[in-house]
């Protein structure tokens, strides 16, 4: 199995005025493919190369250990911007009613209380990483978590410093944002919301039960 960079589904302008069209050519094309390159090249002619990008990251204490630290980065790389990428939406979506909306009102009072919480996770990550909305493990509650780099959840507390299902993910690396936002990470997180597939989300949130 070669990893493939998955197509967007809509233009690189189509997320305008909110996410640049300049940002999310340099940011799939370039950034995202320089990942599945790399992680080609970690796996060639290794038999985890044919496991789904998820299923490989979920089981780095697998990988040989002079490959960990390529896969951790490249497979990381990978599957949280492919999943980044179908979150996002031309024009957004609204949350409606429904199972994750009911959820996300009772893990944080209220769908605005979440935004601001989500916004101050992001902001305030140090460097490169991500900011997710993760249901917990065994039908648990939703939480807001962090990781640095390319590290996912999905890799589990002892790699990642945090676990969970992923039902949103925000990369905040320089290379999402600052063509357009510079040095203004808050106001790029607050544009997301203009973005988000809300839809996506629910069925993320379904697919977790």
């Amino acid at each position: 199995m070669t990893y493939q960079l998955p197509a967007l589904g809509y233009a690189y302008d189509a997320l305008e005025p909110h996410f640049d069209a300049e940002t999310m050519e340099i940011h799939h094309s370039r950034h995202h493919q320089t990942y599945v390159n790399n992680l080609n090249a970690a796996l060639e002619g290794h038999k985890l190369s044919t496991l789904s990008v998820d299923d490989l990251i979920t089981q780095l204490d697998s990988v040989p250990a002079d490959k960990q630290k390529a896969i951790r980065n490249q497979g990381g790389g990978h599957a949280n911007h492919s999943f980044f990428w179908k979150g996002l939406k031309p024009g957004g979506s609204t949350l409606q009613p429904g199972a994750l909306r009911t959820a996300i009102e009772k893990d944080f009072s209220s769908v605005e209380i979440f935004k601001q919480q989500f916004e101050k996770a992001a902001t305030t990550v140090f460097g490169s990483g991500w900011a997710w909305l993760v249901k917990q493990e065994g039908g648990g509650a939703l939480k807001i978590v962090t990781t640095a780099n390319q590290d996912s959840p999905l890799m589990g507390e002892a790699v990642a410093g945090a676990s969970g299902f992923p039902i949103l993910g925000l990369d905040v690396w320089e290379h999402a944002y600052y063509l357009k936002y510079r040095n203004k990470r808050p106001d790029y997180i607050k544009a997301f919301w203009s973005v988000v597939d809300w839809d996506e989300a629910s069925r993320r949130f379904e697919e977790s039960k």
